[in-house]
């Protein structure tokens, strides 16, 4: 059965000028966001077994303290795409986000720094040895800019060549949204490529 949302629960936020004096992330308590995060250098680990499986351990550590709900989600090789719904009265992604990143680096960097993903010194410089340091961040408006994100992510591995067919990339949550009814086995069969800039960012 497919999964029903609660319209009410989107947040608008409130427009800023373009041009701000320092860059400001937008903070919705209990909203819903996209998310975009990038391995440093855009080292292509991110689909490696070994490092799939740190990264879903963290992330279960993460949200068992600081409770969020993943939507969606997908895992290229060098980044990674996901929408996150917070908890009411909670805006605070960014808490969660660095604990993901500290955790994943510190599980990581003796499997990792063989390949020189890793360097020594500090913790922050570890960390930033293996993802960019900052991520891009979109706030879901309403149902439709979910579904937008939606097929963004999902179609994300056949727009940048790693498969033919949505359905054949391993590395993401389209299965479990084809179970719930919400995709066709298919879909993205037909989409034109030149069409998908249609999909999210």
């Amino acid at each position: 059965m497919a999964r029903q949302y609660d319209l009410n629960r989107w947040a608008v936020p409130t427009l800023r000028s373009v041009f701000m004096p320092q860059y400001r992330r937008a903070r919705i308590p209990g909203g819903t966001y996209f998310f975009t995060v990038v391995t440093h250098a855009r080292q292509p680990f991110l689909t490696d077994p070994h490092c799939r499986t740190i990264l879903a351990n963290v992330i279960r550590e993460v949200q068992l303290a600081h409770s969020f709900s993943l939507e969606a989600w997908v895992s290229l090789p060098d980044h990674w795409h996901c929408v996150w719904t917070l908890p009411e009265g909670d805006a605070d992604y960014s808490k969660r986000w660095g604990l993901i990143k500290a955790k994943f680096s510190k599980e990581a960097r003796s499997f990792l720094r063989p390949k020189g993903c890793c360097s020594n010194g500090d913790s922050r410089k570890r960390e930033a040895a293996i993802w960019q340091r900052r991520f891009w961040e979109h706030v879901i408006r309403d149902e439709a800019d979910f579904r937008i994100h939606l097929d963004y992510i999902h179609y994300n591995p056949v727009k940048h060549g790693l498969v033919d067919r949505v359905q054949d990339w391993p590395y993401s949550s389209f299965h479990r949204f084809v179970a719930q009814g919400m995709y066709p086995i298919d879909w993205g069969e037909q989409v034109d490529l030149a069409e998908s800039h249609a999909f999210g960012e």
